[in-house]
């Protein structure tokens, strides 16, 4: 079965989108961060969209038209191009990218399905459509990549009224920084879902960190 990540920019006090709907602050600025990024996302044969969250990524589409781009960016325009969309609007006429799909409702009992179908992960963005997979039981891992900003309102990460168990996967810092804590369902764990090689090295990647965390404080 495949795993369903949500992977969003958060802003120290978990808001996923500012008061204005904006998320720029949390845009990648350096290689070191996109390269980890692209790592992250390498194993998505799937993206899950709200419209607004399309209409933004859809950017990357044509991303490598763009003169003088680094590698960084044109190795996730590679994979975001390859994968499948799945957009959720009532709206929405057409789509502006290749391998894209619109459904005008979302479906938790076919996303389940899509999971145990897909040879490939799925990640679902946007804290909108995010918090109806969330709510559905839905998420298996959970990526946050934390921001040293503060917002003060908008759009939180997680939905209000959600109470989850979750274990520590990984944490993970970098220069200027941005935190990358991934946290993983531990319902999805009790059902096997910590058994494929890749889940193992993710485990083995947060006994690390803890013991990391258990030497510092000593």
């Amino acid at each position: 079965m495949a795993k369903l990540t949500y992977s969003m920019f958060t802003s120290l006090d978990g808001y996923a989108e500012d008061g204005h709907g904006g998320f720029g602050w949390g845009a990648p600025e350096d290689e070191e961060l996109h390269s980890y990024i692209n790592e992250l996302a390498s194993s998505f044969g799937t993206y899950l969209y709200g419209r607004r969250m399309y209409e933004t990524m859809v950017y990357w589409e044509t991303a490598h038209t763009v003169r003088d781009q680094p590698q960084f960016v044109l190795d996730f325009a590679r994979q975001w191009q390859a994968a499948e969309k799945i957009v959720y609007s009532r709206t929405l006429a057409e789509p502006r990218s290749a391998r894209t799909r619109i459904e005008r409702e979302f479906d938790p009992g076919a996303v389940r399905r899509l999971k145990a179908d897909a040879e490939h992960d799925i990640t679902v963005d946007g804290p909108e459509l995010a918090a109806q997979a969330i709510r559905a039981g839905l998420v298996d891992e959970f990526q946050m990549i934390v921001c040293p900003v503060v917002v003060g309102s908008g759009k939180r990460f997680f939905p209000d009224g959600v109470r989850l168990n979750l274990e520590l996967v990984e944490e993970r810092r970098f220069r200027k920084g941005v935190i990358v804590l991934r946290y993983g369902s531990a319902a999805h764990r009790r059902e096997g879902g910590g058994t494929s090689p890749a889940n193992r090295g993710a485990r083995a990647c947060g006994d690390r960190s803890r013991a990391r965390a258990l030497r510092t404080r000593r």
